[in-house]
């Protein structure tokens, strides 16, 4: 049995690794060639160096696109894991400091529902829900003589309208998460936490938190890798796919603007890279500052 081990894991190794290799790391290497030339997408490949990176640097588009995947990548992860550790906490740790409320896993699979739909279906709803005119819900519920507010139409509050979908949709999966992690916590700790006289407050951020770590960890890294994204409910939700006047612009977006629309696959491979690097040394940075020494 040992001598046929050997062949037996790469037997089982082999198909997965070459998928990935030819689907992503060789898509990888071929964004990074590309983004060394002036390619339009059909035709002959000419070579222009760096040309593509100094545009890039000097594309005020890019920055305020760059500062907009900030903006995301700050809030998102924030206000979505502080939403759903408050649900989660509420759903597992009862009156007895040792179930849930009464209700819980029903409320569970209604937090879970978002995540049931597909994302361009939400960001139709919500497209809805934000019109700018007498025919959107929230606009529908002001009285006839108020003006209509225009959310996604407003340069202010257009990214804000978004980042509100991206947590609605995101928070119940996080919700189950949190309640997995916290179903797997010994209750006799919050028992003997309780009779110490501890609180709601002092279980929270003395037990629930520590324990949880990893998981909030985890949690984060795939945050702040979705709002390095959000095309979808950008391309379908905003204004003329990024605006107003570029007010929800993101690189995803500008990347796929540049590849499809303007032939301007180059200079769209030049924006990928960038991205690449982006999203790398935010799940190093969020991994290295969250680490905890094992004791």
């Amino acid at each position: 049995m040992r001598h046929g081990k050997y062949p037996f894991i790469i037997g089982f190794l082999a198909v997965p690794v070459a998928l990935y290799g030819t689907f992503v790391v060789a898509a990888y290497i071929q964004t990074f060639q590309l983004a060394f030339t002036s390619w339009s997408g059909l035709g002959p490949i000419t070579y222009v160096g760096f040309d593509n990176f100094e545009r890039l640097f000097a594309d005020e588009l890019f920055w305020r696109s760059v500062w907009h995947n900030l903006y995301l990548l700050i809030l998102l992860p924030f206000i979505t894991i502080a939403i759903a550790l408050f649900f989660a906490f509420l759903l597992n740790v009862g009156r007895d400091h040792k179930r849930g409320v009464w209700g819980s896993k029903v409320y569970r699979v209604i937090f879970f529902f978002p995540q049931l739909m597909a994302l361009a279906i939400v960001a139709v709803i919500f497209g809805r829900v934000f019109a700018s005119d007498k025919s959107g819900m929230i606009n529908g519920l002001f009285p006839e003589s108020w003006s209509p507010w225009l959310f996604l139409a407003d340069e202010r509050w257009a990214l804000t309208c978004i980042l509100a979908v991206a947590v609605w949709q995101a928070v119940g999966f996080y919700v189950v998460l949190f309640s997995a992690g916290m179903g797997s916590i010994d209750p006799e700790i919050y028992e003997a936490a309780a009779i110490d006289g501890a609180n709601r407050i002092t279980l929270f951020f003395k037990i629930t938190l520590p324990l949880l770590w990893s998981t909030l960890q985890v949690a984060w890294v795939y945050l702040g890798i979705a709002a390095f994204d959000c095309f979808a409910l950008i391309n379908i939700m905003s204004v003329d796919r990024g605006g107003p006047d570029g007010a929800t612009s993101v690189l995803a977006m500008m990347i796929y603007r540049n590849a499809f629309e303007y032939s301007q696959a180059g200079y769209a491979s030049a924006l990928g890279v960038a991205l690449f690097f982006l999203t790398l040394t935010f799940a190093a940075l969020t991994l290295r500052v969250t680490r905890r020494e094992a004791h």
